[in-house]
């Protein structure tokens, strides 16, 4: 990264909170820990943080009253929720405080990463994003918006998967997108059957492009894949 992304991670399990800060700042970001909601929110008043990390079971404040608090500050600053519960009405609350993203202990450290860099893209995408949503691709016009591909005077008209998935990898273009990364921008879950989804998805793609030899979408076996755009 060229700039660290500044994360605020309110967790009261401080072994567990220690090797997350770890993990994260090897990952190339810079972490706040905070072991109850009380010292979180006020860490948040007094620092800049683009990504709010949130337990659920805190002492003094749990997470959805500090949730609902950092948004009354900041209306925008995404909020991934970290939580042993896993019903459904937990989720459900979650979300209606403004959760962008939840996910449920114990996890992967490696989901972890990429449901943040999923959101922090996605919050970037958001910002950046122009109003008619086009995006030149050699010769083609990708419209995401209508989910439309124009090459000439020939409109092809692609699924919302499709548009969904193709828009990601406009946004990550020459660089390697990991299946995971790539599965939870989409659908929200690293799933092994999504995965085979998504390798279908991925070749009807490169037939949809297959007109433009400087447009190429590159298969890491078991990694990932590159879209290929050469550069003018």
């Amino acid at each position: 990264m060229d700039s660290k992304v500044k994360i605020l991670l309110a967790e009261d399990d401080l072994n567990f909170g220690i090797l997350l800060v770890d993990y994260l700042e090897s990952e190339g970001f810079e972490v706040k820990l905070c072991r109850d909601g009380e010292i979180a929110l006020k860490a948040f008043k007094n620092g800049a943080y683009e990504i709010c990390l949130l337990d659920i079971m805190m002492p003094k404040m749990d997470g959805y009253t500090l949730a609902k608090q950092i948004r009354t500050i900041n209306a925008k600053i995404p909020i991934l929720f970290l939580t042993a519960k896993s019903l459904k009405e937990d989720k459900v609350k979650g979300f209606d405080v403004g959760a962008d993203d939840y996910i449920t202990k114990p996890f992967e450290e490696e989901e972890l990463l990429c449901r943040i860099k999923a959101i922090i893209r996605r919050v970037g995408d958001s910002s950046q994003k122009n109003e008619t949503g086009l995006i030149n691709l050699g010769k083609y016009s990708f419209d995401h918006k209508n989910q439309a591909l124009k090459i000439g005077s020939e409109t092809k008209r692609i699924t919302e998967k499709e548009s969904e998935i193709l828009f990601y990898l406009c946004n990550n273009k020459n660089r390697l997108v990991k299946r995971e990364e790539l599965l939870i921008a989409v659908w929200g879950v690293n799933d092994y059957f999504l995965g085979r989804s998504l390798d279908v998805f991925i070749t009807k793609i490169r037939k949809y492009l297959k007109d433009d030899e400087q447009l190429k979408i590159e298969n890491i076996h078991g990694v990932g894949f590159i879209f290929n755009v050469a550069e003018k």
